[in-house]
């Protein structure tokens, strides 16, 4: 059986999800926005940033998102943006299809990451992606111009927010741009932590 096609993402309270430019990136609002994450026990075990970390359910959450995803599918902004970040053992352990228009080979990295780049649209790169999962669910990492294209394609069955307790003003918001006469929500869960709050929605058709 296919699994499902999900998203998960962490977004300010004014509805933003990155800065506008990658340059700012790894700055300060960025790191604001991410700041429940980075002491998470198995965000720093598999960022092999070293022993410790806080468990809890953020830690459990994240954990289970990662173990849920048999294949991720991203867009080239995030692809390039990543390729200058991620250390030689990309954290995704899966396989990873870029939707993009440039033609490139498979690019392997240690521990099971392997990039694939698809030229021929984002359907094609879902339905590499689910051969590539089994019986695992599909990740759309990102960014939030590419999420936007599955949602609006009707392709995205569920997806967790985690709401953080940051303005940005500016940036990239996730749902700019939504075909909001043809998604409906229902709301599967929300929990709260003392950092964020995770809000879960399955998307319907309306």
């Amino acid at each position: 059986m296919a699994g499902k096609v999900f998203f998960s993402v962490s977004m300010s309270l004014d509805g933003f999800i990155a800065p506008e430019s990658s340059e700012e990136l790894m700055k300060r609002q960025w790191m604001e926005l991410q700041r429940w994450v980075f002491p998470l026990r198995f965000f720093r075990e598999n960022l092999k940033l070293g022993g410790g970390g806080e468990e809890g359910r953020d830690n459990d959450i994240v954990r289970e998102t990662f173990e849920r995803t048999g294949a991720s599918v991203m867009g080239k902004r995030m692809f390039d943006a990543g390729e200058q970040m991620w250390p030689e053992e990309a954290p995704f352990h899966t396989p990873v299809f870029v939707v993009t228009h440039t033609k490139r080979d498979p690019w392997e990295r240690p521990g099971g990451t392997a990039f694939h780049f698809v030229n021929d649209g984002i359907e094609s790169a879902l339905d590499q992606a689910r051969e590539a999962a089994g019986d695992r669910d599909v990740r759309i990492a990102g960014g939030g111009a590419t999420i936007l294209e599955y949602v609006n394609a009707g392709l995205v069955d569920e997806f967790t927010i985690a709401l953080s307790p940051v303005l940005f003003g500016s940036g990239i918001r996730l749902f700019e741009g939504v075909d909001a006469g043809r998604v409906a929500l229902e709301q599967i869960r929300a929990e709260p932590t003392q950092r964020v709050t995770h809000l879960t929605y399955a998307v319907r058709e309306r």
